[in-house]
């Protein structure tokens, strides 16, 4: 299986570069992978879709937070450099992605000093700090991570608008501190008023974490897909989170995932029998051929060509009655997607995938 079978031309004016004027606005497709029917609907839409589910699905939401993990120094010659760090190694050691390639001491702000000792595998660099660096830290001087697809940088709304109404900065504790690099960003389009309806219309939810890092956001080099390889993320499956979902699939209800986050945290803590709670680290990788054991309806943005996302959804599509793989029912309802005017990416429309 040939990446470029996952490619597909993508007008730059399809390229949602800020989100909506007010959240929850946004498209949805909805594609029944057993018929290949599409409609076109909106977010506000959701709460009665799923209502015509019987028995109805339990969503389960990343509520992991977005980090301002992108932060700018100054080397001792005085030449500006980027750092986006990904996750912390120990109290003073980071693992950072940085075009520097020299080694050396960095300034940071307030007065801030880091060293790049080492270049490890892919690009990444370790950034050793010398003192330990707070959340707080983070929040005076850095900036919100936006994917460099949309070609700006982070302005004051962002720090709201590229985060989710439920992110929880204390999640994942059972695994260790951490957040993302990236925003799970299928979550971007609830609201509390969209949640509450949720909640009338009778939808069970709960909560799981998985810190988005480049496992999800790594672009897919391999000219063969099964030759790409994903980088770890860390998860946590609370006890009663495990119990809900556990409980709901013996009930034959189906478990819905709110974005490819959620999906690959709940596959990969299914243990032959049930999920497990708990935390662990994922480098999944779904693809076209893989065999859900947990979820059985997505809702998640429209992708990146060529991405592992994209894949995943595509793997997902694959369940149908109408003779198409799932490849061909993706690319075929983004084809639909642009001719329609949906937004892509991260600030982009939705789509519900069941």
């Amino acid at each position: 299986m040939k990446t470029s079978d996952f490619w597909f031309d993508l007008p730059p004016e399809s390229i949602a570069r800020y989100p909506p004027a007010e959240r929850g606005t946004s498209r949805l497709m909805t594609l029944d992978r057993e018929t290949g029917t599409i409609e076109h609907r909106v977010m506000g839409d959701l709460p009665a879709l799923l209502s015509r589910r019987n028995p109805k699905p339990l969503l389960v939401f990343n509520n992991s937070k977005v980090r301002k993990a992108r932060l700018f120094a100054r080397s001792p010659s005085g030449v500006r450099a980027e750092f986006l760090l990904l996750d912390s190694v120990d109290r003073l050691s980071w693992r950072a992605m940085t075009k520097r390639r020299k080694t050396g001491r960095y300034l940071f702000d307030e007065g801030r000093a880091a060293e790049i000792t080492a270049r490890l595998d892919d690009g990444l660099y370790s950034l050793r700090f010398d003192e330990p660096v707070d959340e707080a830290w983070f929040d005076r001087c850095g900036h919100i991570p936006l994917p460099p697809y949309l070609k700006r940088g982070d302005e004051t709304a962002d720090g709201e608008r590229y985060q989710t109404v439920y992110a929880d900065a204390g999640a994942g504790s059972a695994f260790g501190p951490g957040a993302s690099a990236a925003a799970p960003t299928a979550g971007l389009h609830f609201t509390p008023a969209l949640l509450d309806a949720l909640d009338a219309a009778g939808m069970e939810r709960v909560f799981i974490t998985l810190h988005v890092g480049l496992g999800t956001f790594l672009p897919v080099r391999a000219e063969r897909v099964e030759d790409h390889r994903m980088h770890s993320e860390a998860f946590t499956i609370s006890v009663e989170a495990a119990e809900r979902i556990n409980a709901a699939a013996a009930d034959g209800r189906p478990v819905m995932a709110v974005g490819t986050t959620s999906v690959r945290a709940l596959e990969s803590a299914f243990d032959g029998n049930a999920i497990a709670s708990g935390g662990a680290a994922t480098s999944i990788f779904i693809y076209p051929g893989y065999t859900f054991k947990v979820v059985s309806g997505m809702i998640t943005n429209f992708h990146t060509p060529g991405s592992s996302l994209l894949m995943l959804a595509a793997a997902f599509a694959a369940k149908n009655g109408c003779g198409k793989t799932g490849r061909d029912m993706i690319l075929e309802s983004y084809a639909r997607a642009l001719r329609e005017g949906y937004r892509f990416f991260s600030y982009g429309d939705a789509m519900l995938i069941r």
